[in-house]
């Protein structure tokens, strides 16, 4: 008798839920395949707010891991910066285009293709940073994610995030917030969520210490990226 469909444990409850919903490498490896298209993070330029961090001594060169690393800018920047890098998404294309990218530099970056999922480091890591992961996890995922990227921190290690903020649509952006409850009574998250300040902050403060909440900013130069419709967040990691 198969086995596939029976509930033995937890896992086996949230493969069941991810299944209505479509398979992430079945959107992001062609997703990535066009270089040329117009989309804003495309471009070869770390977050803006990941630079005013570095630029004003709140986060310090050591060992980074840089989540949902698509094809590597924010990478790049971090070893630029003198950071011991991996970076890992799960697009494969995404994956070869930051190797790409690495190699033209002449850094030295391990990119992974995996899902966050099988993410199991204990301690090693000086800041975890996640440019626009967390909205495109389903929500019973979320739990899942927030433990690990606690455990992947040192004591005291950095959490910087950038996500979706409500409202703005016409920007590229998630015209309105959706509950979670929504997300399975509708059966999408409308190409990613978008949360409320104090959603975001429920969700990340029993693992995390705010340190600095903003919108990103839009730059003034090509140096760097920044939208609108997205925070752009620093924690720090509470004791356990």
């Amino acid at each position: 008798m198969k086995m596939e469909r029976t509930i033995r444990s937890v896992e086996d409850v949230l493969k069941m839920l991810d299944h209505p919903f479509r398979s992430p490498d079945q959107f992001w490896d062609p997703f990535y395949t066009d270089r040329e298209k117009a989309v804003p993070f495309f471009k070869n330029a770390p977050d803006e707010n990941l630079v005013s961090y570095c630029a004003r001594g709140l986060i310090k060169p050591g060992k980074a891991m840089d989540l949902g690393c698509g094809p590597g800018r924010n990478s790049l920047y971090l070893a630029q910066q003198g950071f011991d890098v991996a970076g890992c998404d799960i697009s494969g294309t995404a994956i070869q285009w930051a190797r790409e990218r690495a190699e033209e530099k002449g850094l030295n970056i391990r990119f992974e293709c995996k899902s966050v999922f099988e993410i199991h480091s204990e301690g090693e890591y000086d800041l975890v940073y996640d440019s626009g992961c967390l909205h495109h996890l389903l929500p019973h995922r979320r739990i899942q994610y927030l433990e690990m990227v606690s455990r992947a921190l040192k004591p005291k290690g950095f959490f910087g995030i950038t996500c979706f903020r409500p409202g703005f649509g016409d920007q590229g952006g998630p015209v309105r917030e959706m509950s979670d409850w929504d997300v399975y009574q509708e059966g999408t998250m409308n190409g990613g969520l978008a949360f409320s300040e104090e959603k975001i902050k429920y969700l990340l403060e029993p693992f995390f210490k705010c340190i600095e909440f903003r919108a990103s900013e839009v730059p003034d130069h090509d140096e760097s990226f920044g939208v609108p419709f997205l925070w752009a967040s620093l924690w720090r990691k509470k004791k356990s």
